[in-house]
């Protein structure tokens, strides 16, 4: 069932919009020839920003944003059909996080280059929020996964439940080195880079992860009328 797919889709057309659009810009020397995890030579956002990588980046980042807003409506839904006692307030912030961090993505994707002053803001606070909002999506997800492992007991779920958990944590923890680093370090783009890149990795295997908890519980969606 292509439903099944999306997570595992959300997770990787990130990787291939940032890793082939470097690739790109190597292959075509409009970007240095690096390891941007270890060096930091270069932002995600610079990938994005020339030909030919630019037009990978925003062919694959625009769908991305869609992509993600369905992940999460389906992901409400799937916590609520393991338990019904979820928290509504719980399944509000996953919907409200994850649509607002979609459409911050598609704000930053389509705002990236631009060199006006107020394009400039929309693309740097379209990547902020896209992030953020991603980000507290996929922990109150943990948060309600977490819960229902301890109510109903489901062993089955609590390797996920841990494993998601502990990216959330790593990314936080990422969150906070980077605000130090820049606020110590006289150049702090490389490191800002470094940990730019680590943190979208660990954001992207996160989907893979819901993916296979989606497998593991046997999810599946359907769409019924009231047509005889």
């Amino acid at each position: 069932m292509m439903l099944l797919w999306l997570p595992f889709l959300a997770g990787l057309l990130p990787l291939v919009a940032m890793l082939g659009a470097f690739w790109l810009g190597v292959a075509y020397e409009v970007l240095p020839s690096c390891i941007p995890f270890v060096d930091g030579c270069v932002s995600i956002s610079a990938t994005g920003r020339k030909p030919p990588g630019s037009f990978l980046f925003r062919a694959t980042m625009l769908p991305e944003s869609a992509l993600l807003a369905a992940v999460w409506y389906f992901t409400a839904l799937w916590l609520r059909s393991l338990h019904a006692g979820v928290r509504r307030s719980s399944i509000l912030i996953i919907l409200l996080s994850g649509v607002l961090g979609a459409v911050a993505l598609a704000v930053y994707v389509t705002f990236l280059g631009s060199k006006e002053p107020i394009y400039e803001f929309m693309r740097r606070s379209g990547i902020y929020f896209a992030f953020l909002g991603q980000w507290l999506a996929q922990l109150f997800t943990v948060i309600a996964l977490l819960r229902i492992c301890r109510d109903r007991n489901e062993i089955r779920l609590k390797p996920f439940a841990r494993t998601m958990l502990g990216i959330c944590i790593a990314v936080l923890a990422l969150g906070i080195v980077n605000l130090i680093l820049k606020s110590v370090l006289d150049d702090p783009d490389a490191a800002e880079n470094r940990i730019e890149w680590t943190a979208a990795l660990l954001m992207q295997f996160y989907f893979f992860v819901l993916f296979v908890a989606w497998r593991r519980t046997g999810f599946r969606a359907s769409v019924t009328t009231g047509v005889d």
